[in-house]
């Protein structure tokens, strides 16, 4: 079944037919004896054929770094439902946080009728990345990352640190901080750098053997706490990058027979699911990731659309949540 034979079957013109399946003008006559026999038939048209005639797939393309991860899912929680709503559909691109993948990923979606328009969650900018984003032919909005070489939706990471880093040290003396690699700007520096500011108003010196560096999983959380009771055996805080570390922070804690918050208190940044059902339950950072994939489906959307031009920048807000793992 193809167009010609639906207006044969619908007693009009071929091109009658193109512009009813393109939401042109046909009458009502013409546009009800179309629809009649598209019912009938189960006539769908050709996804190719119409990006052929158009130049639009109504496809966008999402690199994401982990396919597993808490924040991640509330992000694309967040960006599909715009996505749809407006009648394009999501293309997912798991990279498993390999930095080449995301760049062959954005080469990928530079090929000519391949999508609309690309999301990059980004843990890294590196100068391949700017390099394929400048190559891009159509729009791209960046998620999570500050950047200066496209639009952006990122979270507040510092300001959001150095807030709950204050909640633990009303009474830990004796902090730690448990973060990831630097690479990420993001998560890695930018919550860093807000613990060491909070410990530093506060009076406090971290020494060095206290901030440790762990992978987005609680068995890294686990593993750098346990190096953190053997080597500062005086911590009575930590202070975690993410949720997920501060899970394993948790469990090492009560395997080595550490109370919390009484002997060392945990903190987190994320305000997952989980953070309100561990034992103790989590203080933590509520980040509005799924609003923020929302606002970048949103951006990504005006450009598209041709209604935006400049380039944007929107930083998000939080809220610290106290709960039982602080005192």
């Amino acid at each position: 079944m193809d167009i010609n034979q639906i207006a044969q079957m619908a007693g009009v013109s071929r091109a009658t037919v193109s512009r009813y399946l393109n939401d042109g003008y046909v009458s009502q006559e013409k546009r009800a004896a179309i629809r009649r026999v598209i019912e009938k038939t189960g006539y769908v048209p050709s996804q190719h054929a119409k990006t052929l005639r158009t130049g639009k797939t109504n496809v966008v393309g999402i690199i994401i770094p982990k396919i597993n991860s808490a924040s991640v899912s509330r992000m694309v929680a967040g960006i599909t439902p715009i996505l749809n709503e407006a009648g394009y559909q999501a293309l997912l691109a798991n990279t498993d946080n390999d930095a080449s993948r995301e760049v062959n990923f954005l080469h990928l979606f530079s090929e000519k009728n391949q999508v609309d328009g690309v999301i990059l969650i980004a843990t890294v900018i590196t100068p391949e990345h700017r390099e394929a984003i400048a190559a891009l032919p159509v729009p791209i909005v960046v998620l999570d990352q500050d950047v200066d070489c496209c639009s952006c939706v990122f979270q507040n990471d510092y300001d959001a640190m150095r807030d709950v880093a204050g909640v633990a040290l009303r009474t830990s003396k004796h902090p730690a901080y448990i973060g990831v690699f630097e690479e990420d700007v993001a998560v890695g520096q930018m919550r860093r750098r807000g613990f060491l500011d909070a410990c530093a108003r506060a009076g406090i010196e971290v020494p060095e053997h206290a901030l440790r560096i762990a992978e987005f999983t609680v068995d890294s959380g686990y593993e750098q706490a346990e190096a953190l009771l053997e080597e500062y055996p005086s911590v009575d805080g930590i202070v975690c990058a993410t949720d997920s570390i501060a899970y394993g922070a948790l469990t090492c804690l009560r395997e080595y027979g550490r109370r919390v918050p009484e002997d060392v208190l945990v903190t987190g940044m994320d305000d997952s699911e989980i953070s309100q059902i561990v034992t103790p339950t989590l203080t933590t950072v509520h980040l509005h990731y799924k609003t923020s994939g929302a606002e970048t489906a949103k951006t990504l959307l005006s450009f598209m659309t041709g209604e935006e031009h400049v380039v944007r920048k929107i930083r998000m807000g939080y809220e610290v949540v106290t709960r039982n793992s602080t005192r």
